[in-house]
């Protein structure tokens, strides 16, 4: 008889193992990197897939125990990973470049948006078992429409890397737009889970929150680097818990601790590893934990059908609000597909949004798993599709790049 400690290494060891050799043995780099197999190998070992097909091995691996110390270690590994992410965001570059940011940023968050709202109206309308328990139909719409509508900043510039496009003209570009859609993003959450019945909560954090980060900036200044690290993370969970207990979920609190501090106060390499080795280390528990929460209880035709519905709003907006943008700022031709392929990149952003309207009952585990199935879908047609665009457009989207910055300021 094994004891939990036994059962929760032989769920790390599937964890880290199965997802791995899928990725090197299947060499699936090109359309799908190592971060979007783990979250396909999610889905795969949960509930819907495996723990269907074979119900003891389900039943042995995830015990209530063992899911409960996996939920914990995702916590965790989440918010670092926004955490890093709040960090990362540039908001002074994009106010200095406001112009060409803002209507790009606008139109890139705002047309898959609506479209989003529109398939998740259609959803209401089809049949019930979409909408979470403690759900009102405008959260359910909004929630949806957002998910449609999120780039993943993080995903997005592991890619960007990957092509070789993260330090040209047109990748500082795209992080722009991005960071500023990952603010609106995030200010969304925070209205649909606005409460009522805690709204003097929530009032309370907002008021308290701005003063302290002031407080935090002026000491992280006077501190040294080695000292800001601990700062940071002590930080990090405070506003996580203080986020959650007014009733806006952990991940505002962790996404606000990183927005209010500048990169510039880490060593740029230490926190580039610090990226990576969250991704490495322990993200893969929370893509794992994020796959046991699937469901087909609908019938897997119908999720199928409705994440190929968001699919379609979530990548016809997005490239609709990029080519509108691209003509009004008289971008070359074929720039505006390439920005708009980019920004469809969600994997990451998109699976936490979706994971807290869960965790409040705004929507279904169904919902749930079909916006996942989206989610991947999406981030993985990114590199196979703006690899070729890149090549045909050459060179001139550097130099395209730095005179619109230049214009857009």
């Amino acid at each position: 008889m094994m004891n939990a400690t036994e059962i929760f290494l032989i769920a790390i060891v599937l964890i880290f193992t199965v997802p791995y050799l899928i990725w090197r043995l299947g060499r699936t780099e090109h359309f799908a990197p190592l971060v979007v197999v783990q979250i396909v190998t999610g889905i795969l070992l949960g509930p819907g897939v495996l723990g269907a097909a074979f119900p003891e091995y389900y039943t042995f691996v995830f015990t209530p125990t063992t899911i409960t110390a996996l939920n914990g270690i995702a916590w965790w590994a989440v918010m670092l990973f926004v955490w890093i992410a709040g960090i990362e965001l540039d908001l002074v570059d994009a106010w200095r470049n406001r112009g060409e940011t803002v209507l790009t940023s606008a139109l890139a968050l705002g047309v898959p948006l609506a479209l989003g709202c529109i398939a998740a109206i259609v959803l209401l309308w089809y049949r019930d078992g979409w909408m979470g328990t403690s759900g009102t139909a405008w959260q359910f719409v909004l929630g949806v429409g957002m998910a449609c509508a999120v780039t993943a900043l993080p995903i997005l510039i592991l890619l960007m890397e990957k092509i070789a496009i993260l330090r040209t003209a047109l990748g500082q570009r795209v992080l722009r737009y991005a960071s500023l859609d990952d603010v609106a993003i995030w200010g969304v959450l925070a209205l649909i889970l606005l409460d009522w019945q805690r709204i003097g909560r929530q009032a309370g954090f907002i008021l308290a929150f701005v003063p302290i980060a002031i407080a935090l900036r002026a000491l992280m200044r006077r501190i040294p680097e080695r000292d800001r690290w601990y700062a940071s993370l002590i930080w990090l969970a405070a506003c996580g818990f203080a986020a959650d207990w007014a009733g806006l979920h952990f991940m505002v609190g962790a996404f606000l601790s990183g927005v209010v501090m500048d990169r510039a106060w880490f060593d740029g390499e230490r926190l580039d590893l610090l990226r990576h080795h969250v991704l490495l280390v322990i993200m893969p528990v929370f893509f794992l934990s994020t796959g046991l929460r699937t469901n087909w209880g609908l019938g897997g035709s119908l999720v199928f059908a409705a994440a190929g519905l968001l699919l379609v709003a979530s990548v016809a907006g997005k490239l609709a609000g990029i080519h509108l943008a691209g003509r009004l700022l008289g971008w070359p031709r074929g720039e505006a597909s390439i920005i708009g392929w980019l920004l469809q990149t969600k994997a990451l952003i998109m699976i936490i949004f979706a994971n807290v309207l869960l965790d409040r009952h705004i929507i279904t585990a169904e919902t749930f798993t079909a916006l996942l199935l989206m989610a991947v879908a999406s981030t993985m047609l990114t590199v196979p599709v703006v690899t070729p665009k890149l090549a045909r457009l050459g060179g001139g989207s550097s130099a395209a790049g730095s005179n619109h910055v230049a214009n857009g300021s």
